[in-house]
């Protein structure tokens, strides 16, 4: 049985929970290959929710892991940086919008996977910081996801020099989308709007942001999303006033 995160099917929505909340939900070996199962299996869900048990969403690498690294031949530390890298490939790819409420430390990988995540959503005395480079180490296998969500101008500062910066800070560099007393419910009332939504359009639309094809793929992307029985649905609902299917269909 899990004993690092739980991944529960609620209806149209999967929840995923840090559970390691002794370590300050620090991720080890069983944590990244049970997030990587879990965010590979969402299935037709239409939301992720992420979020952490105990007084920090994520502190990051777990001190006795990355300890145990030391004693790894190179072969092995690549194998390890291949599975890390493997977890957070899985939330940025992950087919369904991925919401993460996040509070306390989030530190390191921590604030990778907020990067992975869609959509994040903080309490105002959040704690980031992309610390790698304290102790000689380097953001390498989160680097191409934080510097695609803040840019190179936020990166050069927050990934070189390790420095702390709070929920306001994150807000403006772009590594969260909102500030809210209580993030999960902020992040539950985002869930909802997204189940509000066409589940084929909204999957297609992310493909779109991560993708982004070029002009004549895009023409023919809309013209089959015009003739499929979603955006016929839609489309009538449009015109009929009416709720459509994917609205009125119980969760």
């Amino acid at each position: 049985m899990s004993t690092a995160i739980s991944a529960i099917r609620d209806g149209d929505v999967v929840r995923i929970t840090l559970t390691r909340a002794d370590r300050r939900n620090a991720f080890d070996g069983a944590m990244i290959d049970e997030l990587t199962a879990a965010f590979t299996a969402v299935g037709d869900a239409r939301a992720v929710l992420l979020q952490g048990d105990g007084p920090s969403f994520s502190a990051g690498a777990d001190l006795d892991w990355m300890r145990a690294s030391v004693d790894l031949s190179p072969e092995q530390n690549l194998v390890e940086g291949q599975r890390l890298g493997a977890l957070f490939a899985a939330i940025d790819g992950c087919p369904a919008p991925v919401v993460a409420a996040v509070h306390g430390h989030v530190i390191a990988g921590g604030a990778g996977l907020v990067a992975t995540c869609d959509i994040a959503v903080a309490a105002p005395g959040t704690k980031f910081g992309f610390t790698e480079t304290r102790i000689g180490l380097i953001p390498a296998t989160i680097s191409p996801y934080v510097i695609g969500r803040i840019g190179t101008t936020a990166a050069r500062r927050y990934l070189l020099t390790a420095e702390l910066f709070d929920a306001a800070e994150a807000l403006r560099i772009g590594l969260i989308g909102a500030i809210a007393e209580d993030p999960v419910a902020e992040a539950e009332r985002i869930v909802a709007t997204l189940c509000g939504v066409g589940p084929e359009a909204v999957r297609a639309t992310k493909r779109l942001i991560l993708e982004r094809p070029s002009p004549d793929e895009l023409a023919r992307l809309i013209s089959e999303v015009r003739a499929s029985t979603e955006g016929q649905a839609g489309l009538r609902a449009l015109l009929t006033g009416e709720d459509p299917p994917w609205r009125s269909a119980p969760s």
